[in-house]
């Protein structure tokens, strides 16, 4: 496993994420359309939100978020963990769009996903007005799926029903888009280790540990919301064996 490429990778990501999470939080602010006046319970939740939560720390929390879950995705496409089969953020063999879409592109959906399907089928064959339909599309049927893993994961899929969804990045199918840049970040080789995921939270938080730390050598005192970026690391396997032996 080549940590030094998931490090690149991943401080990349979380640039990437936040940016993106805070070109849409300033987005659905800001704008009015008829999508989002069918969030007016959720953009009411969000707004609420910011008085009581600092605006950077709500982006990096929904950054983080997004990240999380798009990793835990890609680790289970690679593996054949799906519950339904089908890859949510991965393509097939000869293929570039994610199985989830192209599946879902031909009429076929997945049972048991907690989504509006018919909402899906009209974006996709035009029959609901919009500025991308097939992102669109995809992201509710990511949101679909990662509501789904709840039920088996809900350590790692906590039911998304707030306004982390309404902030989830606008691009997930260009090859500029941060899905992209997990496909290539994660390899079918690299995915094969479990260690994996923890090699990426260490290095995803790798930015803001330094950041506290050099904030450390100022007298700047260590916040409550900055503790885990100083003290959470990953601890290899084989340090464990060797700590219990």
């Amino acid at each position: 496993m080549n940590t030094n490429a998931l490090k690149r990778f991943a401080t990349a990501a979380r640039q990437k994420l936040m940016a993106q999470v805070t070109a849409k939080l300033d987005y659905v602010l800001g704008a009015d359309s008829p999508a989002l006046r069918e969030r007016a319970d959720t953009l009411r939740q969000l707004r609420y939100e910011l008085t009581t939560t600092p605006r950077a720390e709500l982006i990096e929390r929904v950054a983080y978020t997004w990240f999380n879950r798009f990793v835990a995705l890609r680790f289970l496409d690679v593996n054949d963990y799906q519950p339904a089969g089908i890859r949510a953020v991965s393509a097939v063999a000869g293929f570039t769009t994610p199985q989830l879409l192209d599946e879902a592109k031909n009429g076929q959906i997945p049972d048991g996903l907690p989504i509006n399907s018919q909402r899906i089928m009209d974006l996709l064959n035009g029959k609901l007005p919009s500025r991308d339909p097939q992102n669109e599309a995809y992201q509710l049927l990511l949101i679909g799926t990662c509501n789904a893993l709840n039920g088996p994961l809900p350590f790692l899929f906590e039911e998304i029903n707030d306004f982390t969804d309404l902030l989830m990045p606008d691009d997930l199918l260009s090859p500029q888009s941060v899905l992209a840049d997990v496909r290539d970040g994660m390899s079918t080789e690299d995915c094969q280790n479990v260690e994996i995921i923890g090699w990426l939270y260490q290095f995803y938080i790798s930015d803001k540990k330094d950041d506290v730390f050099e904030g450390l050598k100022k007298n700047i005192k260590i916040t409550a919301e900055n503790i885990p970026a100083a003290t959470q690391l990953f601890t290899p396997r084989w340090i464990v064996r060797y700590m219990v032996e």
